[in-house]
């Protein structure tokens, strides 16, 4: 039972580093006013630039949301929770206190426009959820520094 207790640690601590270097590479980009079109006059490659950042915080928001519930995953699996999907993982991520009600929620919003993002192409809906990022990264940093802490109790 100890082996095993380390070794969920072992994997925990992974998930952990793997999605804080995910957060931290949609932390780098500008998540706040690139996405407004273009003033007039201004080049086409502004509008170019603008939709090339957008794609790539949209496609960093994936993989740094799913580094984050398979981080929390981890954490829960050890603790004898349900974890098995992205909702059951922020549902108990709140029983456990590493979300608040309220942050549970927007997970689960955010749950919902990244479901979106990877199934629809739709550049409408890209703009909604580039106008969200900055708030959702906010969310993806408290879920993980609640985790770390939580974590470093064991």
């Amino acid at each position: 039972m100890e082996v095993e207790r380390a070794g969920g640690a072992e994997r925990t601590e992974e998930r952990l580093e793997v999605a804080r270097r995910a957060l931290a590479s949609l932390q780098a980009l500008p998540l706040h006013g690139s996405d407004k079109p273009a003033e007039q006059g201004a080049e086409r490659a502004t509008e170019i630039e603008a939709d090339i950042v957008r794609d790539a915080a949209i496609q960093r928001f994936e993989y740094t949301f799913e580094a984050t519930w398979k981080a929390a995953q981890a954490y829960l699996i050890r603790e004898g929770l349900d974890a098995a999907s992205p909702r059951s993982a922020i549902r108990s991520s709140f029983q456990v206190g590493a979300l608040s009600e309220a942050d549970a929620q927007l997970a689960l919003e955010m749950l919902g426009d990244r479901n979106r993002s990877v199934h629809t192409c739709n550049e409408g809906l890209e703009r909604t959820i580039f106008s969200r990022l900055e708030t959702y990264t906010e969310l993806l940093a408290r879920w993980l520094n609640a985790l770390e802490k939580m974590s470093e109790s064991w």
